[in-house]
């Protein structure tokens, strides 16, 4: 059995935790929809040797648009080097929205290290291939106007997802994802969501890894796929999920909402439906 598994999905716990390796991935600074807030208060009661930075982290396509760029998205990138400053190896997975990097593909500022693909191994001595994923999104790699518009989609329906759930913190109910919601039940989304899934494990399989560790689709998950694990850190614009390592090597995925801690809807929701894998 790989030591791979899904927990039920978390509200904030207290006090500082550590782990091994933590993955966390597009996290789309520069646009409204980034859980700055959230980001920086998980960062600031997590701790680990090595953090994952696996794409879209600056949003480049945003800011070409507009110029975006408040406090809390400035706290993110300082606690970001907080981190980094007090040891932890900080790796930079290069994303489709922050391919103004791309040119800079193995270079290194201190524990900083960027790259467009990375390999972890894990405490129980499994090869983890760390990739962004949009090599794999076939929409990206050859319809880039139908990507653009579709990122334009997703603001929109991120804006009407954001008026929708302050309307149900304020009658007590819990979070949920408008865009989530859509990207299971319409037939054609599932099937690229799966497409995707199948692509970064066979491509796993070819170059000899036990596994995958991805985000642009903004679906956090950990699966088994005959005898790959697929282990999608999620986002930062919705999920507010991460990947963590512990010391053992076991890997799980968390998420981080704060603002549900004491709603008492929010924590029944929390109780996922993912089994260990």
């Amino acid at each position: 059995m790989l030591a791979f598994m899904t927990i039920p999905m978390q509200a904030p716990a207290k006090g500082r935790r550590h782990y091994r390796t933590i993955w966390i991935s597009d996290l789309h600074l520069g646009t409204r929809g980034c859980q700055a807030e959230a980001l920086t208060q998980f960062l600031k009661q997590h701790s680990c040797d090595h953090l994952y930075l696996v794409g879209d982290i600056i949003d480049g396509w945003r800011l070409r648009k507009s110029a975006y760029w408040p406090q809390s998205h400035v706290n993110v990138i300082r606690r970001i080097l907080t981190l980094a400053k007090r040891g932890t190896e900080v790796t930079y997975v290069i994303g489709n929205h922050d391919e103004f990097l791309r040119s800079y593909d193995a270079a290194s500022y201190g524990n900083i290290h960027l790259t467009n693909e990375a390999q972890h191994l894990t405490a129980s001595g499994r090869r983890l291939l760390v990739i962004h994923g949009d090599q794999f999104d076939a929409v990206v790699r050859c319809h880039r106007w139908l990507a653009l518009l579709g990122d334009a989609a997703y603001e929109i329906l991120l804006v009407l997802n954001r008026w929708y759930n302050a309307m149900r913190r304020r009658l007590g109910y819990g979070y949920w994802s408008l865009s989530a919601y859509l990207k299971q039940k319409v037939k054609r989304a599932v099937s690229y969501i799966g497409e995707f899934e199948q692509a970064l494990a066979r491509e796993c399989r070819q170059r000899g890894f036990d596994g995958v560790v991805c985000g642009h689709i903004h679906h956090p998950e950990i699966r088994d796929m005959n005898g790959v694990g697929y282990l999608n850190c999620g986002d930062w614009v919705e999920s507010c999920s991460a990947l963590v390592e512990e010391a053992d090597g076991s890997i799980r995925v968390i998420r981080w909402l704060p603002e549900y801690e004491n709603n008492a809807a929010w924590n029944a929701h929390a109780e996922c439906e993912n089994e260990p894998v």
